[in-house]
């Protein structure tokens, strides 16, 4: 055997005997041509997308909206961004942004009683006034706790009158006049506020008849109320009818004794929440034995030592529990406040204060096109475009006020657990209105800033007046809309839609 016939024997031995040491390597296969890697799939067409799930869902009327990359400020998707449709509730979004702006978000109101002449010993010589400074979170609790503060410091008679002070800010009998009497989310504003200015309606039957009571709870406190009274008619349609006695003030209701069946509750809107204030205030303190007359309103206040007072939480945590609950009288109360900040008095209605705000969200938040009739977003004549409420949203950054104010929404996957994703948001709902809009931190990717306005303006300005608490066809129209709503938000942070 030649001496190169052994050297290449040995050398396929040796190579045979590597290839046993290294088994993983025995199946590679081995090609002297590169296979190209698989081409990255195109990016999403994010707004085909949107148009597509739009049309699917079908829902009448119109659907605008926008969505924009929160870091850039770039317009990922534009579906009719200038339409003019009503905000609701996500108005409130934009009063929030407007009392932070103006007033500071540690801003308090302040409720104080004062005592118009010398006390001596534990005697008051003049007049007792409750002064409201438009305090949104003012409960009967709160008012407890002033009558009380009165007895801490001995007083247990008033020679003079007992007042009260709301005019803080202008006296609005209802947020919006279009929406029927009885709804409690729709009371009256004034610089003294009570229980949300809604008193409580209760009626049990006893035998043939009922026991009706009105009063001011909250908590264990439950003291009545002769401000608001109510009688029961005979009658079958309409549920409830409202008064007000022009001489006394007093608020009368009459509700169909038909409807009424075996019990219940439910909570009354109050128009004059100065007196309603007043007339608790009254029985608090007789319960810590100081007994006045009926309480008077003045409209300028006079000079006094405060006796008592009751400071509010700061305002970042009365506008945070405002978009968390969506609570119409907090929000038009601080949109008046911030228009009496900026005005140097107070404005004399809603429709003065909204304009006062759409001025201002012109000028600081880019808002150019939309315009607010309140602050609460309930006054069906307030209009704003999708394109509007994202520049503002992308106007108050990231980590803003209004950014860590809005509520956390938890979107439920059909296994219920939650959609990966942060949703921090404003809803807004009317009869055939539905809004949406806020910021959107999906697990990966950039976050958003969007908003989604939807109505059918056709099917509400047809709803009939008796009807408008609760329309045929507007809660299944509305549930239908805010799925299609949640479903777009999911289909923009590249989640599975449900």
């Amino acid at each position: 055997m030649s001496r190169n016939i052994l050297l290449n024997r040995r050398a396929v031995l040796t190579g045979l005997a590597g290839l046993a040491a290294q088994p993983a390597l025995a199946n590679v296969p081995v090609s002297p041509i590169p296979t190209p890697r698989p081409a990255a799939p195109p990016p999403r067409d994010l707004a085909a997308l949107t148009r597509a799930l739009i049309a699917d869902v079908g829902l009448s009327g119109e659907v605008a909206c926008v969505m924009a990359d929160a870091q850039t400020g770039q317009p990922l998707v534009v579906i009719q961004p200038d339409l003019l449709l009503p905000p609701a509730s996500v108005t409130k979004a934009v009063t929030a942004a407007y009392a932070y702006d103006t007033l500071g978000p540690g801003y308090r109101f302040a409720t104080r009683v004062l005592g118009t002449g010398p006390m001596r010993d534990g005697v008051l010589h003049g007049d007792l006034v409750l002064a409201g400074g438009g305090d949104p979170g003012l409960d009967t609790v709160g008012l407890a706790q002033l009558a009380a503060d009165l007895k801490a410091i001995g007083l247990h008679e008033v020679k003079g009158r007992l007042l009260i002070w709301s005019a803080a800010l202008p006296q609005i009998p209802e947020i919006a006049p279009d929406q029927p009497d009885h709804l409690g989310y729709n009371p009256s504003v004034s610089g003294l506020n009570l229980n949300y200015n809604r008193v409580h309606f209760e009626w049990r039957q006893q035998g043939a008849d009922y026991e009706v009571t009105m009063d001011a709870r909250v908590g264990t406190l439950r003291p009545r109320t002769g401000h608001a009274r109510v009688h029961l008619a005979a009658r079958s349609l309409p549920v409830y009818t409202h008064r007000t006695d022009a001489d006394s003030g007093h608020e009368h209701w009459s509700v169909a004794r038909p409807a009424l069946g075996t019990g219940g509750a439910r909570w009354l809107p109050v128009r004059d929440s100065g007196l309603y204030a007043g007339d608790v205030f009254r029985t608090l303190l007789r319960s810590e034995g100081l007994d006045l007359p009926a309480a008077e309103r003045i409209t300028i206040l006079p000079m006094g030592q405060t006796l008592a007072s009751r400071i509010s939480a700061p305002l970042y945590d009365i506008a945070r529990g405002m978009l968390k609950y969506s609570t119409n009288l907090t929000a038009e109360v601080l949109g008046l406040e911030a228009s009496a900040h900026l005005n140097g008095a107070p404005l004399p209605d809603l429709p003065s204060s909204g304009a006062a705000m759409t001025h201002w969200a012109a000028t600081h938040l880019g808002m150019t096109q939309s315009r607010f009739v309140d602050h609460s977003g309930l006054g069906d004549e307030s209009r704003a475009t999708a394109n509007d409420l994202c520049t503002a949203l992308l106007a108050q950054g990231r980590e803003g006020a209004l950014k860590t104010s809005l509520k956390d929404i938890a979107l439920r996957q059909d296994n219920g657990t939650n959609t990966p994703l942060t949703l921090s948001a404003k809803t807004g709902t009317l009869n055939f209105v539905s809004a949406l809009a806020g910021h959107i931190a999906p697990r990966t990717g950039p976050r958003m800033v969007f908003a989604i306005l939807t109505a059918d303006m056709a099917r509400r300005s047809a709803i009939a007046p008796e009807d408008r608490e609760n329309p045929a066809g507007s809660r299944s129209w509305t549930r239908r809309s805010r799925r299609m709503q949640y479903n777009l938000v999911r289909l923009w942070s590249g989640v599975p839609l449900v």
